[in-house]
């Protein structure tokens, strides 16, 4: 049988000890993984490059240019460290540095999904990390929680594993919660905004994108990889905060159309439109109350409701410009009801 993926994201605060990577972190993760590539098809997706590599940028400030030169320093020592601790398990590894087109664009992810396929044939497990060194600012991942959950979807996983410095989510008192049935503005109120000196997310990341991949139907686990048998055990939901993923199940397509889509434009429509949407209808122009931002035929379009809450992403069927003109044809479909995700 096919196996079941597992994406395990650690931050760079997880693998890093004043700038350096932790080697103990890193060999007890080859330990776990190996115990898991049996019965997993794994992604690591893996920060840790610019905290491995800014210290040999005197004066680092933090710039972008800087941050892209620390990249590219401390990607190999990265890759090399990671290395150096699977190879006594016999596991090769490969590095794929992403960018947000590679999900924005159906076909390129589709070459980027038959490029793992064929590394997990081969026993080989992929590390996934942002490509830094070349990514435009506008349009980054807004850190690497955001690029795991991406895989997640893209790729159909079982689980999905935030590897944090905390033991998970805890509650007011300080205590870990060890399971979300759901998490909704009142879980995420218990965030802070605080995040890890050597990272980009924080607890408040890693919540709102479990929020996405559960809703997808994904098991979201987030935990401490400093504990004993951390990964073993959270697989197991043994440890750390378990965030249950909802029982509809969506396509893969649809998980990446509602996630892994760089949204291009974003339309407002109304109560009657949004009535519809939920039975399953297409958008028709009758239902649009305003273009919020402009779009071109076959791109990914957010769809709000008059509040400005987005509830909706689409594959929009013709450009705004289009129509802009024709919006008082009644039947005239904005998108169809196959290219639709509820979110």
């Amino acid at each position: 049988m096919k196996k079941p993926v597992l994406v395990i994201k650690l931050g760079s605060a997880s693998i890093t000890t004043d700038g350096d990577i932790d080697e103990r972190i890193v060999l007890e993760l080859a330990r776990q993984c190996a115990q898991l590539q049996s019965r997993y098809n794994l992604v690591l997706v893996s920060s840790g490059a610019v905290a491995a590599g800014k210290r040999y940028i005197p004066n680092y400030r933090g710039t972008l240019a800087q941050r892209k030169a620390a990249a590219a320093i401390g990607n190999p020592l990265l890759i090399r460290t990671y290395s150096t601790y699977f190879r006594p398990y016999k596991i090769a590894l490969a590095q794929s540095l992403c960018e947000r087109h590679h999900f924005a664009n159906r076909v390129q992810f589709l070459q980027l999904k038959q490029t793992y396929e064929t590394l997990w044939k081969n026993n080989i497990i992929p590390i996934a990390n942002e490509n830094d060194v070349v990514s435009n600012k506008e349009l980054k991942f807004s850190d690497n929680d955001e690029l795991a959950t991406l895989i997640a979807l893209g790729f159909d996983a079982e689980q999905l594993l935030f590897g944090t410095t905390v033991a998970g989510v805890l509650d007011k008192q300080g205590h870990v919660l060890s399971k979300l049935p759901t998490i909704d503005k009142n879980v995420l109120a218990l965030a802070t905004k605080a995040k890890s000196a050597p990272g980009l997310g924080g607890m408040i990341s890693k919540l709102n994108f479990a929020k996405l991949a559960t809703r997808m139907g994904i098991r979201v686990v987030i935990f401490s990889v400093r504990e004993n048998d951390s990964v073993l055990r959270a697989v197991q939901g043994e440890t750390g905060t378990l965030c249950l993923p909802a029982e509809k199940r969506f396509s893969t397509r649809n998980k990446w159309l509602a996630s892994g889509s760089l949204i291009s434009g974003v339309v407002k429509v109304d109560t009657g439109a949004i009535v519809a949407l939920k039975r399953r209808g297409s958008l028709l122009a009758v239902g649009l109350m305003s273009i919020q931002r402009g779009f071109e035929a076959g791109e990914v379009i957010q769809i709000e409701d008059p509040s400005g809450a987005v509830f909706a992403v689409a594959k929009a069927k013709m450009d705004s410009s289009d129509l802009e003109q024709l919006k008082d044809k009644r039947n005239l479909e904005i998108a169809h009801a196959d290219d639709i995700v509820l979110i």
